[in-house]
């Protein structure tokens, strides 16, 4: 990519405390440039048993000396930024940062080429403002001034990036919202090789997510719990005791499963249902690639990735009634959904297509940055 040398290239990723969509994306990344190094705020080596990315070398900063830090590094929201802009990246041409909280704020330096792939602007910070102000209660009147201060920040950590990649033209839009900079769209890398249709749908619906206030599992949970069907609701988080409670017996929280036995229920559930608004949606794309329809929430990423009527359908309010009607509605279609088909959409958003366009992204920003 030079005439000179190969550039060396670090990557920046916010926290490492979890195998999530993110982290699936860098685990990606590292196929491309299997030599890069990785900036992480935190680290738990735990988390990354097995993987590439145990096998890297990780540099830290003192948030991971922190009590805490590996179970929530969030508690120490206000040094974030100021963590972020300790590590010395003087050493590479290149810096790739994976970014939904302070990743992008890096400090470069001058004939360093910066690519910031954004799978959010920090949404406590942005456009999940005011949804996190009333779900912390009297908590959020503290909270304002430590994120009015990280928004003035975030902004002017923005023009620090010479190019920003998107994870969906949802978040672009965003990306414009809150820094007034242009993205391009790169859709994250999606394993859908290893899911498979399974030879009979069974009866019972799925939900694979994170427990958290955001993603609204409580629409599902409450929808379900009138409607009397199955719902088998897979993943943790700090929500996880409070919605176990509204559960009726027809919903089951299951935890955290191993990926073969998630694979197994994809690919076995008449439904995946999406009820949050998301950036993009990795486990609704998932269970596409198994060839299970999904009845998702139609505002952010579940826009693109999901097509009406072939691999799933929308509800327009973010309310247990308008989920019930969806499913209602998805029952009286039921039999027009074809698995193959529904697998054959999931197709573009592969490990392979995210990887083949990073190479090519990463080397034409080269070019022009050396011109």
């Amino acid at each position: 990519m030079s005439d000179r040398h190969t550039p060396r290239l670090a990557m920046v990723v916010d926290a490492l405390t979890v195998l999530g969509g993110a982290e699936r994306a860098l685990l990606a990344a590292l196929q491309v440039f299997p030599e890069a190094p990785i900036y992480s705020l935190v680290y738990d080596r735990r988390a990354f048993t097995g993987t590439r990315i145990a096998q890297q070398k990780i540099y830290t900063s003192f948030i991971n000396r922190l009590p805490g830090s590996h179970i929530n590094y969030r508690y120490y929201l206000p040094l974030l930024p100021l963590a972020i802009e300790q590590f010395d990246l003087r050493s590479f041409d290149i810096i790739l940062s994976f970014s939904y909280a302070v990743a992008h704020g890096v400090l470069a330096r001058p004939g360093q080429l910066h690519v910031s792939y954004t799978h959010t602007p920090m949404r406590q910070a942005w456009h999940g403002y005011h949804d996190f102000l009333d779900s912390a209660g009297w908590k959020g009147w503290l909270a304002r001034p430590v994120l009015h201060a990280l928004r003035m920040w975030d902004f002017a950590a923005a023009a620090r990036v010479d190019h920003f990649l998107a994870a969906s033209r949802w978040i672009a839009s965003a990306i414009q919202r809150a820094y007034r900079r242009a993205a391009q769209v790169l859709y994250p890398p999606v394993d859908t090789d290893v899911f498979q249709p399974m030879p009979a749908r069974q009866d019972f619906f799925v939900i694979v997510s994170r427990l958290e206030q955001h993603k609204r599992v409580d629409i599902a949970i409450e929808a379900f719990s009138e409607l009397g069907y199955p719902l088998l609701v897979v993943g943790a988080g700090q929500q996880a005791r409070r919605l176990a409670r509204r559960a009726a017996g027809n919903v089951k929280m299951l935890g955290w499963l191993p990926d073969a036995q998630v694979r197994q229920l994809v690919g076995q559930a008449r439904a995946f249902i999406l009820p949050g608004e998301e950036d993009f949606n990795i486990a609704a794309v998932e269970a596409q690639a198994a060839g299970c329809p999904v009845i998702a929430f139609a505002s952010g990423g579940a826009c693109e990735t999901i097509r009406e009527g072939v691999s799933g359908i929308f509800f327009h309010q973010q309310t247990p009634q308008a989920l019930i009607e969806a499913v209602g509605k998805f029952e009286q279609n039921a039999s027009s959904f074809d698995a193959e088909r529904i697998r054959g959409h999931a197709s573009q958003f592969s490990n392979a297509a995210f990887q083949e366009r990073l190479s090519q992204i990463i080397a034409e920003q080269w070019q022009k940055f050396r011109v």
